[in-house]
């Protein structure tokens, strides 16, 4: 497993975090972000989206479950948020083995809702809040 970490990340350090994660993406197309409400997943979900040039408004998927983003390079980008899902079967019925293998961007918040569904090779991004403006985040990759 190789594994990077970040220190001391304010808002204006996601880029470097962006850049690491846009660097493996080719190889790893599914994505699983750990971390707490609050933490920046979905501001660094969106840094890492600017770097895939998605021109598209980007939000939260918290709705709608899943967000689907146009980009120049890499066709599309889905960004998913699990957190209003009751049952892993909820995600299975919208079709979620069909995004993660459709080899495009898969970005996954909430992931520890769908467990049995994310693809053995995987990237994951952990936010660990430690202050009010910096964040520790730790890249892990897995096959």
């Amino acid at each position: 497993m190789t594994e990077y970490v970040f220190t001391a990340v304010s808002a204006e350090g996601l880029e470097a975090v962006a850049e690491k994660v846009v660097e493996h993406i080719d190889r790893y197309k599914v994505w699983i972000f750990h971390g707490e409400m609050g933490s920046g997943k979905t501001t660094l979900i969106k840094e890492i989206c600017r770097k895939l040039n998605v021109s598209d408004v980007m939000s939260s998927p918290t709705f709608s479950i899943v967000n689907e983003y146009a980009t120049t390079g890499h066709g599309k980008v889905f960004h998913f948020d699990f957190y209003r899902i009751r049952h892993e079967a909820e995600a299975f019925d919208i079709g979620t083995d069909e995004y993660f293998y459709s080899d495009y961007p898969c970005f996954v918040e909430w992931p520890e809702k769908i467990p049995s569904l994310i693809p053995s090779a995987h990237g994951v991004v952990s936010v660990t809040i430690t202050s009010k403006t910096e964040r520790t985040i730790a890249i892990s990759l897995h096959d």
